[in-house]
């Protein structure tokens, strides 16, 4: 194989990366409305049972980051699990997932000289999950109208009740 061509191939996964962002920009939009509430932390509930939990962790003028997560508890490390770090571009439209927490942290995945086109595998395979998520969230009928202000203490109420 060429550099040319070896050259096209990672333009094309870094196309379809950005490309996944957008697209996860306009599912985030889609199911809570990118909120600009005065809270840092809502819920969403529907009548499953399971809520929904956005932390919003910084605002800036331009960007915000956020954490989705379930108010599950993995009973290894009492973390939520599953969740996602966000961080969102107002200003560009997109979404991207910094890292997820799905089991495993990044550094027993990748370990911690991962080469570059692994990292980008990682990051397209954490982006290809957030929006199935997203696109699953919204069928199951999350959105701006089942956003409520909550707190972490939710998720610790749920972390007592599992180890109870």
């Amino acid at each position: 194989m060429s550099s040319e061509e070896t050259s096209a191939i990672r333009m094309s996964r870094f196309g379809f990366l950005m490309g996944l962002y957008a697209e996860n920009f306009l599912r985030m939009e889609r199911v809570f409305g990118l909120p600009e509430q005065v809270g840092d932390y809502l819920v969403s509930s529907i009548d499953d049972g399971l809520d929904l939990h956005l932390q919003i962790i910084e605002r800036h003028p331009y960007t915000l980051e956020l954490k989705l997560t379930y108010g599950l508890i993995d009973p290894l490390t009492g973390e939520p699990d599953p969740s996602a770090h966000l961080r969102i571009y107002r200003d560009a439209r997109m979404a991207e997932v910094t890292h997820c927490y799905a089991g495993k942290r990044w550094q027993d995945v990748l370990g911690l000289d991962a080469p570059a086109r692994t990292v980008v595998g990682h990051r397209l395979r954490m982006n290809v999950f957030l929006s199935k998520w997203l696109e699953y969230l919204g069928d199951q009928g999350h959105s701006p109208f089942t956003l409520r202000l909550g707190s972490a203490d939710e998720i610790l109420d749920n972390k007592t009740a599992q180890t109870a």
